[in-house]
């Protein structure tokens, strides 16, 4: 019978950048599920939207913000502005009514992962972002592989 420690020991290593993208998307897996959402400030339309209580997203709402935040990220802008133009929200079932809750949780997706880049004086680039994202997403949403 093997020991346990066999299974450590026979265990690739992992790097320590990945380490710490996998940790900071447990980290914001976690506040995600969180709701409210514990954020510094809100102003304007955000904070208004808040003030009204509204339940936690839905999990085709929250989808549609990692596809919007992975959009800023991986600046692809032409995808975001015909998303947004053409209401494609519409094809995952989300309507005009959600707009407001779909727009506030993909810059607040965006900007977790911006402040991850910031606190890391950039060591944490855009891509080691879009990593994050995934690995947040999965970890939301039950996704087998993103």
């Amino acid at each position: 019978m093997p020991s346990k420690w066999e299974a450590v020991l026979d265990a690739k290593p992992v790097p320590l950048s990945e380490h710490l993208l996998t940790e900071c998307s447990k980290l914001f897996a976690n506040e995600l599920k969180a709701w409210p959402p514990q954020i510094e400030s809100v102003s304007g339309p955000d904070a208004q939207l808040l003030a009204e209580h509204p339940p936690p997203p839905g999990r085709e709402l929250l989808r549609e913000a990692f596809r919007l935040a992975r959009w800023d990220l991986e600046r692809e802008h032409d995808a975001y502005d015909d998303y947004m133009r053409n209401q494609r929200w519409s094809q995952a079932g989300l309507s005009a009514a959600d707009r407001p809750m779909l727009l506030f949780m993909s810059r607040l997706i965006e900007e977790q992962l911006l402040g991850l880049g910031e606190a890391t004086q950039g060591r944490v680039n855009r891509k080691a972002m879009v990593r994050v994202l995934d690995l947040t997403e999965r970890a939301v949403l039950k996704v087998e592989s993103v």
